[in-house]
């Protein structure tokens, strides 16, 4: 079976901008990692979630010229509205949580998917999904 990682929008604005640190390359980890996937033949899910907050910040042809660049592993998945309604379920039970990162962790649950993330933000959702960074997974 496929590994399948869905990536949160910081790890795509890392690899966007070749962000650092005081201490690590964060772009650098998210290209490693998307290489890695590429060569290992995982699949990378994102979302409208994803390309909507990424055009917040890019055009929509950066978006799409970077996304092209990962075609060959890049799979969109749909949001339900199930999948949007339990966001308020979990927001109820997680105080904290934002309904943005909710429903990120839903969408990666429901695909069977690993959370891809540094926000910590995301530490309180470990009981929906597993989560990881970009330089903690190991490929074989």
């Amino acid at each position: 079976m496929k590994r399948k990682f869905y990536l949160d929008t910081a790890i795509w604005r890392d690899y966007f901008e070749d962000r650092r640190d005081c201490l690590q390359p964060l772009g650098e980890f998210a290209f490693q990692f998307l290489k890695n996937c590429e060569k290992e033949g995982c699949e990378v899910l994102y979302s409208e979630l994803v390309t909507r907050e990424l055009l917040a910040y890019y055009s929509e042809e950066r978006v799409k010229q970077v996304f092209s660049s990962f075609s060959g592993i890049l799979r969109l998945v749909e949001i339900t509205k199930e999948q949007a309604d339990e966001v308020k379920i979990i927001r109820n039970k997680t105080p904290g949580a934002h309904n943005a990162d909710i429903l990120h962790a839903i969408i990666a649950c429901d695909n069977e998917a690993i959370l891809i993330t540094r926000d910590r933000h995301f530490e309180a959702l470990t009981g929906i999904v597993r989560v990881l960074k970009p330089e903690e997974v190991t490929f074989f």
